[in-house]
Formats: C-alpha cells, sequence, structure tokens
C-alpha cells in the first residue's frame, strides 16, 4: 500500500468524527439557547417558522420557471447536436435560489416595517 492509499481511510475517519462531534456540538448549543430563553428544546412547535409556506413556495415556483426557461432554451435556441443536461440542473438552481431570495426580501421588508410601527 503506498502513502497516499493509507490517508484516503484515515482522512475518511477524521472527517467522519469531526462532522459527527460537530452536529452534536451545535445541537447542544442550540438546546443551551433554547433553555436561556426559557423554551424547551423537547417541543418542536415552541420553535418560530414564520413564512414557511412562503419560502416553499417561492421555492418551487423558482425551480419551475427555471425548468420552463431551459425546456424553451433547449427546444428552440440550442442546437440539437447534444443533450443540454446541465442546463436544466443550472437554471432549476438559480430559479430555486432567486425563489429564496425573494422570500427572504418579503420577510425582511414585512419585519422592519413590523420594528418601525
Amino acid at each position: 500500500m503506498q502513502a497516499a492509499e493509507a490517508l484516503v481511510p484515515i482522512t475518511m475517519f477524521a472527517g467522519g468524527f469531526a462532522m459527527v462531534f460537530g452536529i452534536a456540538y451545535l445541537k447542544t448549543r442550540e438546546n443551551m439557547a433554547m433553555i436561556e430563553k426559557g423554551m424547551n428544546p423537547k417541543d418542536k412547535t415552541n420553535r418560530p417558522a414564520p413564512f414557511k409556506s412562503l419560502k416553499a413556495g417561492l421555492l418551487f415556483l423558482g425551480a419551475g420557471l427555471g425548468l420552463l426557461t431551459a425546456f424553451f432554451l433547449d427546444m428552440y435556441v440550442i442546437p440539437h447536436e447534444f443533450e443540454p443536461v446541465g442546463l436544466y440542473f443550472a437554471l432549476i438552481a438559480i430559479g430555486g435560489g432567486l425563489g429564496l431570495i425573494g422570500s427572504y426580501s418579503v420577510e425582511r421588508k414585512h419585519w422592519y416595517d413590523k420594528e418601525n410601527k
């Protein structure tokens, strides 16, 4: 076994350990912050999640518009010598990202208006 081949399992083990340790550490910090605010960490219904449906709706709307744009580009703009599969994935991701940015701007405007009243 070469030296470089021996590093692969060591790196995978160290990365897995770091991931598990990081998740446990962050979960503990989240629970401690909830206890400091007087919330029960075991109660999942107590966590605030405003605009959840707006975020999901704008994400799916953006992904759908990205998919529709990719379809029209594939049918009418791009020559059919190759299959532009990457175009579909890229435009779905771009559309979904734009939907999430739109959701963020709506939420930010709502909270800004709520603070200044």
